[in-house]
């Protein structure tokens, strides 16, 4: 049997899973799917978790159930593209023929000294868990200081203002204006959204420390009860330390059919692939639906396209609490009920039809 080995059980790895079973998949192919948890994680939603306003069962969605696919649990710890293992802890080795890499992201710190060590994290079901326990047991009228005003940080930011009204929440932004990479539409009205909601947006930060309670923005100290860092994203450790053509952000290059240039067995999806669009789920499930595609004419012997088409992106939907959102379909923005509404409708979309 041809063994297929899936890294990760995120939007990329699970999107394949959904093509290749229970149809598409040669009868002399079998997959391991390796993740540390049982089941996919709806990772867009971590921010609802964290603020106590969803519950840990709500954001998981069960793996496919199939007698050509097993499932390994652990910590991978190195991938050896020559000799094709993948090394798990405790030392355990797993065979491939085909591999796709779908590891996806950790925090980056950007060297900002303590950083690491003194904030809570939104990047893993485990990590997100420990920060919903820190900001649900932190003391009526505390601060939480938000470090990173992306996507991430405004959702977190607005969930939170409605768990926990008591709270004095800082959001740290770098630019001048929050979501600055959108229309100047979109960012005013999330700005003003923070302003009427009591959130202290602080525009032009730079964090030059973390100690234990205390942020550093210009040098100058904020005492918090919690910091949670959401200003950015770097592949995970075991893909940075591959000895593969990276772009400026860690991110691994790929040919044109989404695998390596250097060997056409080793698919990159997701967070660690050097794509010309910023990471998302939705760009995740894209290049999964292709990688597909490029497996099935490999395992066929038949030519493989140059080019493929260019993936196309639906739009952005972000939401500010329960009621209000944003979102950017195309050229058009969208402010208000109905990009929240959007919202809950793409997510039960995505449960229902992954069986959840």
């Amino acid at each position: 049997m041809k063994k297929l080995v899936i890294l990760g059980g995120g939007y990329g790895g699970m999107r394949v899973l959904q093509r290749l079973l229970p149809e598409g998949l040669p009868e002399d192919v079998e997959i391991t799917l390796v993740d540390r948890l049982p089941y996919h994680c709806l990772k867009t939603e971590y921010y609802a978790l964290a603020a106590g306003t969803a519950a840990d069962h709500h954001l998981r969605v069960g793996f496919p159930e199939d007698p050509r696919l097993s499932i390994k649990y652990g910590t991978i710890t190195n991938i050896d593209l020559d000799v094709k293992t993948i090394e798990l802890d405790e030392n355990e080795l797993l065979p491939f023929d085909k591999l796709i890499i779908g590891l996806g992201c950790e925090d980056k710190y950007h060297n900002v000294p303590g950083a690491q060590e003194f904030t809570h994290s939104i990047q893993t079901m485990d990590k997100t868990r420990r920060t919903y326990e820190t900001l649900n047991n932190i003391k009526p009228h505390g601060v939480v200081s938000i470090v990173g005003a992306g996507l991430s940080g405004v959702e977190l930011a607005s969930e939170l203002r409605e768990s926990r009204p008591d709270l004095t929440i800082k959001l740290f932004d770098r630019g001048e204006i929050i979501l600055s990479m959108f229309p100047r539409k979109l960012s005013t009205y999330v700005q003003n959204w923070f302003i009427d909601h009591g959130v202290d947006v602080v525009n032009k930060s730079n964090i030059t420390k973390v100690e234990e309670g205390i942020l550093y923005n210009h040098d100058e100290p904020i005492e918090c009860d919690a910091i949670i860092w959401t200003a950015g994203v770097q592949p995970v450790e075991v893909v940075r330390n591959l000895d593969v053509e990276k772009d400026s952000q860690g991110r691994i290059v790929l040919a044109p059919q989404h695998f390596l240039p250097t060997n056409e067995d080793v698919f990159v999806v997701g967070d660690c692939a050097s794509l010309p669009h910023a990471p998302s789920a939705q760009l995740a499930e894209g290049q999964a639906e292709q990688i597909v595609t490029i497996l099935k004419k490999q395992w066929a012997g038949e030519a493989l396209p140059e080019e493929l088409p260019k993936i196309k992106l639906k739009g952005v939907l972000g939401s500010l609490g329960k009621k209000h959102g944003f979102g950017l379909m195309g050229e058009r923005t969208l402010l208000g009920r109905v990009p929240r509404v959007l919202k809950s409708g793409v997510l039960w979309m995505y449960k229902y039809h992954s069986g959840s």
